[in-house]
């Protein structure tokens, strides 16, 4: 579990570090082109079906192409594997918020930002006795840099949804912050028994509060982002990373 936890604050201290996105704000008007072509959509679609019962492996992936009644060769489709798996979920489930999302006009940002992170996190429900098995998938080195991308732009969709519409450098610092408290809830998740992970949604609570006063305390934002990064740094080298 130690390494599981080890991998995730890695991940958290990556977030605060991201590389500025290709574009410093989400369009409203770009319509990105589908993640995945026809095929591929309707084999993961059955695929992910058979994660709950054998996890994130081939033999789930095996079985959606079996279900969807293409050839075995059509394995191909996906050289990555068992991560063709994982992204798939973290890209549907991020497209999801905006189809599902409330309208912000009566909340404030930040609720809005913690029900919709409620709302991603939640969709792991089906799946979150195999979501551990994920995590070490998405932070093997070869997918890294991949998970991280995901990560980001869930940030994004959520402070977009959320209504949010910074143009200063905290477009970035709350992207990067959100993104460290959804990776360490996340992983809370993975070990929470109580009913409806009512003691997840009190771990995000207490992260996001905390955030939010660390913000108003320390005036700038850059400032603020460099607390953060060295709180996830001191807390790596207590676990004897060496950084």
């Amino acid at each position: 579990m130690s390494g599981h936890r080890t991998l995730t604050k890695a991940r958290c201290a990556a977030a605060h570090q991201l590389p500025r996105l290709h574009q410093n704000y989400h369009s409203y008007e770009h319509d990105p082109s589908p993640p995945y072509t026809p095929e591929e959509d309707v084999i993961l679609a059955a695929a992910i079906s058979h994660v709950p019962a054998h996890g994130f492996t081939n033999l789930a992936l095996s079985s959606g192409i079996r279900d969807t009644g293409y050839p075995d060769v059509s394995a191909n489709l996906f050289p990555e594997g068992v991560f063709s798996l994982v992204k798939y979920h973290l890209v549907t489930e991020r497209s999801a918020l905006s189809k599902n999302a409330p309208t912000a006009a009566s909340s404030s940002v930040l609720d809005m930002v913690r029900h919709l992170t409620l709302q991603r996190l939640h969709a792991n429900k089906p799946i979150i006795h195999c979501w551990q098995e994920a995590l070490a998938i998405l932070a093997m080195p070869k997918h890294f840099t991949t998970s991280l991308r995901e990560l980001t732009l869930l940030s994004d969709e959520i402070h977009f949804l959320a209504g949010d519409k910074s143009v200063d450098t905290s477009w970035y610092t709350k992207r990067a912050g959100l993104s460290a408290i959804y990776a360490s809830t996340e992983l809370f998740m993975t070990q929470d028994k109580s009913p409806n992970f009512k003691e997840t949604e009190e771990f995000l609570d207490r992260r996001l509060e905390g955030a939010h006063n660390l913000r108003r305390t320390v005036g700038d934002a850059g400032q603020w982002a460099g607390v953060q990064a060295m709180g996830i740094i001191s807390a790596l080298r207590s676990k004897g990373v060496r950084i």
